[in-house]
């Protein structure tokens, strides 16, 4: 639901910065693969001890690189199924290190083996949200749903809740509860949209194999009407 309003609105802000890139030769694989190092540096350096706020801060600055590289491609005309492949693929390394550095800090300092296991389901629940949606379409579906927690809202509500529980440590007392509280709500929303887009492709399978039936069945007769002649 973020993706539609919140791309277009960082779109704009960021298009100078990507043109900045662009002129000092900077190539948008490379803004990809650095991106994803600086998320992935963040997740697991500082969130498995419990450093949420400073871990948040460096991953927020390296998250948007998923929007500039795409902005330095289509600024340089250079849109291609490699980069599109990159950049998809890269999204579930940064995820799987966010949600696998929350699962880190309850199996370890966190003590808390339920939201160990809350921050693994988010983890898996996440890939497989993407993988039902590239799995329809690559077998020829159109998957049209979107669900109700895609990636932007797995990232929002998670790295602003990191972020306000990390200022636990500057003194705001019993914020730190709202990490618990996101991981929760996405991975229920998580959930939901699981079987938001299981239903859909189920429901579009059935429609495209009864099509497809239905096709067979009037090209026989259309065959045996001529054959008949």
């Amino acid at each position: 639901m973020l993706n539609k309003y919140a791309r277009a609105f960082f779109t704009r802000v960021l298009t100078p910065f990507a043109a900045f890139l662009i002129r000092r030769g900077v190539s948008p694989d490379a803004v990809t693969l650095l991106g994803t190092a600086g998320v992935v540096a963040g997740a697991l350096v500082f969130y498995p001890r419990g450093e949420f706020f400073w871990g948040t801060v460096v991953i927020t600055l390296f998250v948007f690189s998923d929007l500039v590289d795409g902005n330095m491609a289509r600024q340089l005309g250079r849109s291609s199924r490699w980069g599109a492949f990159l950049d998809s693929t890269l999204d579930r390394v940064a995820d799987g290190a966010i949600f696998g550095g929350f699962a880190l800090w309850y199996a370890g300092k966190g003590h808390d083996d339920v939201l160990c296991a809350v921050s693994i389901f988010c983890l898996a629940s996440g890939q497989v949200v993407s993988y039902t949606k590239a799995r329809g379409e690559s077998i020829g579906l159109p998957v049209a749903v979107n669900g109700l927690v895609e990636r932007a809202e797995r990232l929002v509500i998670s790295l602003v809740a990191a972020g306000l529980a990390g200022m636990h440590k500057f003194g705001v007392p019993g914020i730190q509860v709202l990490l618990p509280i996101a991981l929760w709500i996405v991975a229920a929303g998580s959930l939901v949209t699981l079987i938001q887009r299981v239903v859909t492709v189920r429901r579009e399978a059935a429609e495209a194999d009864a099509a497809a039936a239905e096709a067979g069945k009037n090209e026989n007769a259309s065959h045996g009407s001529e054959a008949a002649k």
